[in-house]
């Protein structure tokens, strides 16, 4: 089922693209952080065959031209291997063709943020495990399915989790995601507004800064040892 609210005619705007769920997601929004467009669907494993038509059809109901983007904002999970690599390929693509800056916000900081304080969001880690983030702290892998300590009156929220999660928490999660897209829109916009006042090689630069945090390895690909190997930001 996708989900979409109409463009409202301004001039200019920003894309937002997240495959790092079940669900993907564009939106587009205003480059002071407002969204005005949304679209979200079930993915499944079809992220390679989709995405960029859906970008393209997107665009278009939304009267809003390629050359009229002025940035590009990518969620860059955690999330599983085949979802990151297709959404974080076309939002690079996509800004090196255009010319336009790309930065990359957590999905979880920005499902955090939909959430609201006092949170703490659990997401699925492959079929068995889990990984757990706090605002402000490197995501941590929980390892069957014990449920997770929380702090006094911190609140779980899970994402992708149905029958391996409270009821509450995944309730709590679902209302997070439907604010996903407007979260990445007002964090993407603000990381923009502070990009435009750097150098232009700095700019260019980002597209290479830009990289995924993944939970699950490819199919076929053992990794040495039982822990998540978390990708970097190498500055």
């Amino acid at each position: 089922m996708t989900e979409r609210t109409r463009h409202d005619g301004r001039r200019h705007g920003i894309l937002a693209i997240d495959t790092a769920t079940s669900r993907a997601l564009i939106a587009t929004g205003s480059p002071d952080g407002v969204i005005d467009g949304l679209s979200t669907w079930v993915v499944g494993y079809r992220h390679g065959e989709t995405l960029l038509p859906t970008i393209g059809r997107f665009l278009g109901e939304q009267n809003l031209r390629r050359s009229r983007l002025v940035g590009i904002v990518v969620g860059t999970g955690p999330g599983a291997f085949t979802g990151l690599r297709v959404g974080l390929a076309t939002a690079k693509g996509l800004a090196h063709g255009l010319g336009i800056p790309l930065v990359g916000i957590a999905t979880s900081a920005a499902l955090l943020h939909a959430a609201g304080p006092g949170t703490a969001l659990l997401q699925p880690a492959g079929p068995r495990d889990r990984v757990l983030t706090r605002p402000g702290e490197p995501p941590s892998l929980l390892t069957g399915e014990a449920p997770p300590t929380l702090g006094a009156g911190e609140t779980l929220v899970a994402v992708d989790l149905a029958d391996r999660a409270p009821a509450d928490a995944l309730a709590r999660g679902d209302a997070a995601w439907a604010g996903l897209g407007a979260a990445l829109i007002e964090l993407g916009a603000a990381r923009l507004s502070r990009l435009a006042a750097d150098d232009p090689a700095d700019r260019r630069g980002e597209l290479e800064t830009v990289v995924p945090e993944y939970v699950t390895l490819p199919r076929g690909v053992a990794g040495d040892s039982a822990e998540v190997s978390w990708s970097r930001d190498p500055r």
